[in-house]
């Protein structure tokens, strides 16, 4: 029997209401295994109300008992890490490491979040003027919303809601519906955790429950992640009714490899940051700008061999190295790109198409794919392409390298690979990219450092997690105090003997 996922509204699971479903999907087998429920904007405003009842008690908890939640919630998800994994991959296909990867990022983000009586911590100035001091101190918004996307089902939202919830807001969180079970599972364990009812609420949906998150006035800010047309949207429409909005977007990452790197090591990153999770990240590397005639050469005889030999399964094989795509969707549009990028004059050096196994007839499988010869006006180097597909474009020199990386749209994340310190020291002065890498493939920042890119991979002003979270999350206030006493000095001396008693 086909199970029923539920909303979280009100510090327990409700079933749909709209009478709208959708199916979830297992990539391995393209069968479906689960309905989602698609809320009513009525739906949605049920779980803001929750919120915003909740808010007031929520906020006026101290920092330290709020972090006891984390820290509770944090066990939690250590001990249910593995049902948590098997939920994740189920439904998106990603192997059980990686699904663990993830989670154990997201887990970094709680710890983060548990430190919050300090991060909250703010400034103070003595005597500003005679008898005037000021100080600082950052307060909680109010209800706060987060809409995320299918390719980390856990990590996203935890790089939201733990530090959201500890700044003392109170939380309305829409995930993809193509594989909600594992976001679900996160929200009823931090219930677990002694989380308050109503302080943190989950609508599943599509545009109508975004549209009335974007539109309805008692939520305050908004948190986004995935692609570029939909988080310009988001930024624009939440702009325009008077939210903070931050929405991280697309990318395509390169990673330029100099004449002077270790191969073999560069051959290894690039096989990790561009077929992991069958490319489904906005870190991934989809394009490797390889320096010099010979280096390309290089790459593409060391990638050729270990790209044919990628074992791809379904995650329950203990082997997998990569697993299926999300949907026959993606699937159909990824090998579209890889069509186009043959028939626009890109030399297919190993085509991952017609992958078939043995039992998994209909999943969503699609092999290693690479390029060589790519420039820079085809549609697999200028589009993100959300699959295993990785471009090599030929650069003639360092700077044409550089000017590649600054030239495209998008500035998410970059890396280098070279053994020369002055090489790297100005490529990570001078690239247009806001995470950057230096022998390192996929340079996602640490929990309490902060994710976010430049140019069209990022809208709004501040990045997500860290501090830059904490900020975002919270208002600023200073504060400035003069008492008076218009006491001379015996009349304080008398106040202090207690002789006015």
């Amino acid at each position: 029997m086909t199970e029923q996922l539920t909303h979280f509204i009100d510090g327990a699971r409700v079933p749909g209401t709209s009478g709208n479903f959708q199916d979830v999907f297992n990539p391995a087998t393209g069968e479906s295994h689960a309905q989602v429920p698609l809320a009513s904007a009525a739906e949605v405003k049920a779980a803001i109300a929750s919120a915003k009842a909740a808010f007031p008690a929520w906020a006026a908890t101290a920092p330290a008992k709020r972090a006891a939640v984390m820290f509770k919630f944090r066990e939690l998800l250590y001990a249910h890490q593995d049902e948590i994994a098997q939920l994740v991959s189920q439904e998106h296909g990603k192997t059980l490491d990686d699904a663990k990867g993830e989670l154990g990022r997201g887990i970094e983000v709680v710890e983060f979040a548990c430190g919050i009586p300090q991060l909250l911590k703010g400034e103070f100035s003595e005597a500003v003027a005679t008898n005037v001091d000021t100080h600082s101190i950052r307060q909680s918004l109010g209800v706060v919303a987060g809409i995320t996307p299918f390719n980390f089902p856990t990590m996203v939202p935890m790089w939201m809601f733990p530090v959201a919830l500890a700044c003392g807001n109170t939380f309305v969180l829409k995930p993809s519906e193509r594989d909600p079970s594992s976001t679900i599972r996160l929200v009823e364990l931090l219930h677990e955790a002694g989380l308050p009812k109503g302080v943190m609420n989950l609508v599943n949906g599509g545009k109508e429950a975004v549209d009335e998150i974007l539109s309805n006035p008692d939520v305050k800010a908004v948190s986004f992640v995935g692609s570029t047309a939909v988080g310009e949207y988001i930024y624009t429409e939440g702009c325009k009714h008077g939210k903070r909005v931050q929405a991280l977007c697309g990318a395509k990452n390169h990673m330029v490899v100099l004449p002077d790197a270790d191969m073999d090591k560069a051959v290894d990153a690039l096989m990790g940051a561009a077929y992991g999770s069958a490319g489904e990240r906005c870190m991934a590397i989809s394009v490797a700008v390889a320096v010099g005639e010979g280096t390309a050469d290089t790459l593409i005889e060391k990638l050729t061999p270990k790209i044919q030999a990628l074992k791809v399964a379904p995650y329950t094989d203990p082997e997998a190295e990569m697993g299926p795509v999300v949907t026959k969707e993606s699937k159909e549009k990824i090998e579209g790109y890889i069509q186009s990028g043959v028939d626009q004059g890109a030399k297919l050096v190993v085509d991952g198409r017609g992958l078939k196994l043995q039992g998994y007839e209909n999943g969503y499988f699609l092999g290693g794919t690479l390029f060589d010869n790519v420039t820079t006006d085809m549609d697999i180097y200028k589009d993100e392409i959300f699959g295993p597909v990785l471009g090599v474009v030929r650069a003639d020199e360092y700077e044409t390298a550089l000017q590649m990386v600054n030239d495209h749209e998008y500035g998410n994340g970059t890396a280098i690979f070279t053994r020369d310190g002055d090489a790297a020291r100005d490529f990570t002065t001078r690239v247009q990219a806001g995470m950057v890498g230096v022998n390192v493939p996929i340079p996602v920042p640490v929990a309490y450092h902060s994710f976010g890119g430049w140019k069209r991979s990022l809208f709004g002003d501040h990045d997500i997690h860290g501090m830059e979270g904490v900020r975002f999350y919270t208002k600023l206030k200073a504060v400035t105090t003069r008492w008076p006493s218009g006491m001379k000095e015996g009349a304080l001396f008398h106040f202090k003997a207690g002789k006015d008693h």
